[in-house]
């Protein structure tokens, strides 16, 4: 059993992240509960992982590169990304939105997004 006040809370970047499994505890995943803050746009690529998030609260959008796919995000959304797939995630203005993520393979835990340039962030 783990609660996420038993964790090191992670800043990704664009908000925060409560790693609730990693690759540490041996299972082949990572669950996260992700923040991201509100207003916030994010470049964001995995070339080493496969990502699936579930929104739980807020709201917000995910697009591709090339703007053609857009996934709406609200409460009850799930959004899973399956090519390694560049993509930008943006957070509506009016409140953080909420995201359980799931990575595979696991993340080491104490990975960070730099987002300070027009490239896409990747761990």
């Amino acid at each position: 059993m783990r609660s996420r006040e038993a964790i090191e809370t992670v800043d990704w970047g664009n908000g925060t992240s409560d790693r609730l499994l990693v690759e540490d505890d041996n299972l082949g995943f990572t669950i996260a509960h992700t923040v991201v803050r509100a207003g916030t746009v994010s470049r964001l690529e995995y070339r080493n992982h496969l990502e699936a998030c579930y929104c739980i609260s807020g709201s917000g959008y995910v697009t591709s590169v090339d703007g053609e796919v857009k996934i709406d995000l609200e409460k009850g959304v799930l959004y899973a990304l399956d090519k390694n797939d560049p993509h930008i995630l943006v957070a509506a203005e009016e409140e953080d939105m909420e995201l359980i993520s799931v990575f595979n393979p696991p993340l080491k835990g104490h990975e960070r997004h730099n987002l300070e340039s027009n490239a896409f962030s990747s761990y």
